[in-house]
């Protein structure tokens, strides 16, 4: 079976909680608000759990991590992750490009640190990992600031 690429995209959505931290790629923020979620609630790095598994035919995040199993309850998301790589364990990650959406907090002073903290979960080349903020100008939920939302898109190599 000769060696191909695939490729898989995720997207997730948390509402804000005032009582919870905010995590996101495992990095905490700095913010008044946290995100609403059965696990650390860590939105950007679910995107990425549901684009590594979609890359690999695997199903979602969902199918693995049911927010029904109270072993998830308050897990790292990272952790996730890392289970996410045994789980797709006959590809290489090619790369990974990640996109957080939140009118709040700013993201940019984090974005290196997000970037970090994926490439030791993933074990690949910094340069394989790209990790960016944007608003929506105030619309939608987002532009409201009653939640994050993130899409990831991930490339894989392996014999599928």
């Amino acid at each position: 079976m000769p060696v191909t690429t695939r490729v898989g995209i995720g997207y997730d959505v948390h509402k804000f909680d005032r009582d919870r931290r905010l995590i996101l790629c495992g990095v905490e923020i700095q913010s008044e608000m946290g995100l609403d979620g059965h696990s650390d609630a860590d939105v950007a790095t679910h995107a990425l759990i549901d684009a590594m598994l979609g890359a690999g035919s695997k199903g979602d995040i969902g199918k693995h991590f049911p927010d029904t199993d109270e072993r998830y309850k308050d897990a790292s998301s990272i952790e996730l992750l890392k289970e996410t790589m045994e789980i797709i364990d006959i590809a290489n990650i090619v790369n990974v490009d990640l996109t957080i959406i939140a009118e709040k907090p700013k993201l940019a002073p984090y974005i290196e640190d997000m970037r970090k903290s994926l490439v030791s979960a993933l074990e690949v080349d910094i340069n394989a990992v790209n990790v960016k903020a944007t608003t929506t100008e105030g619309l939608g939920f987002t532009g409201r600031k009653e939640g994050i939302a993130a899409m990831a898109i991930c490339s894989i190599e392996g014999r599928f």
